[in-house]
């Protein structure tokens, strides 16, 4: 393989590279959101507030639905009924 080729597709891949990490980064001074870890438990009773919000799975982080509590924030299985309940309930609110 040449050198000119060589450094053409090193070129690309670095520029594919710096794309796709700048598309997941979050804005300076925001930290993203992250749930290594997700409750199947009925935690509806603690929810406070009437907005959630939904959290894709990006390793380590995975999916998700993001509840406030008075004690801090929930991350909550998305499959979970308890979960698909109270979302719905929320929607309609």
């Amino acid at each position: 393989m040449s050198i000119k080729i060589l450094s053409i597709t090193l070129l690309l891949l670095s520029i594919y590279v710096c794309c796709h990490s700048s598309e997941d980064s979050a804005p300076p001074g925001k930290k993203r959101p992250c749930c290594p870890a997700v409750t199947t438990i009925d935690m509806s009773p603690e929810v406070v507030g009437e907005t959630y919000h939904e959290l894709p799975a990006r390793p380590p982080c995975v999916k998700a639905i993001l509840f406030n509590t008075e004690y801090g924030q929930l991350c909550a299985d998305p499959d979970a009924q308890w979960v698909k309940d109270l979302t719905a309930k929320m929607r309609k609110e």
